[in-house]
């Protein structure tokens, strides 16, 4: 009756193994930042587009009002034609945000973020008529529209729904013009690089069939590719398989040897017992 016991016993562990695996498969969270793609009559809309939406009405809800400050306290014309410029800008935006989110039904915020605050606070405390209000004004606002501007750039390079890429092209347009009012103050930092960073050299596409040979003397590499979040999952899943698998093989092994074990026993057992009645 052991070896029965001892198979039992392995069977029992073998299934608290597996639903086990199974539990901690099911309890692994999704990755950060991973979201639906949803379909829509004008295509579908994925997390880029929606976080173009959300971009676009945080800009207006700390740009308007930077607007409006600066026509209330610069004295500097350019600074008020570039505070005309990002009002009227941002109220076709703010109508056209609102219209999108309705018909692509994304929540979009309603009041600005920290760092947005700060700055108008900024703003707002810097003296009125000086030129520390219209330094901070002209750099807070080229480095926020520097950042929108390439985000904007890569969405439309991108999206395939026909809201979005419309929409992409014509913040464009707006974002464009207000940085080269605000450029054209004379007031921007440039040498700023962490408000607004160098430019970089565009990533090189990937070589295809008939790329031309390298130089002389130069040897041709080939990027080491990184691994992605899902590669991660796919390779701790495949970990995890394997250790799972060879558990199983050898509490199978192990069964089948009691059992072979236990049968042999039995046998001699048996065989002893009829020697000694004769």
């Amino acid at each position: 009756m052991a070896p029965i016991r001892f198979i039992v016993a392995c069977v029992v562990w073998s299934l608290a193994l597996l639903a086990g695996s199974a539990g901690a498969v099911a309890a692994q969270p999704a990755p950060a930042g991973q979201t639906e793609t949803t379909e829509t009559e004008w295509g579908p809309l994925g997390p880029a587009g929606r976080d173009m939406l959300v971009k676009v009405q945080l800009a207006g809800l700390w740009e308007g009002p930077a607007g409006r400050l600066g026509l209330e306290k610069s004295a500097n014309p350019k600074v008020k034609e570039a505070s005309r410029h990002l009002i009227a800008g941002h109220e076709e935006l703010d109508r056209k945000v609102a219209e999108l989110g309705r018909l692509l039904q994304v929540e979009l915020p309603t009041e600005s973020n920290a760092d947005q605050k700060r700055w108008i606070a900024e703003m707002t405390e810097a003296p009125a008529g000086s030129v520390e209000f219209d330094r901070i004004f002209a750099n807070r606002l080229r480095a926020a529209h520097g950042g929108v501007f390439k985000f904007l750039a890569q969405v439309r390079s991108g999206t395939r729904n026909t809201l979005i890429r419309s929409f992409a092209e014509r913040c464009m347009t707006v974002v464009l013009d207000h940085i080269t009012v605000l450029e054209a103050t004379g007031l921007v930092d440039f040498d700023d690089t962490e408000a607004i960073p160098l430019a970089t050299l565009a990533v090189a596409a990937a070589p295809t069939t008939g790329a031309a040979a390298p130089a002389p003397g130069v040897r041709r590499t080939t990027p080491v590719p990184q691994p992605t979040a899902a590669a991660s999952a796919d390779t701790s899943g495949t970990v995890r398989d394997t250790l799972l698998g060879g558990a199983l093989l050898l509490t199978l092994g192990a069964m089948v040897f009691f059992w072979i074990r236990g049968s042999g026993s039995g046998g001699v057992s048996r065989r002893n017992r009829r020697g000694t009645s004769g």
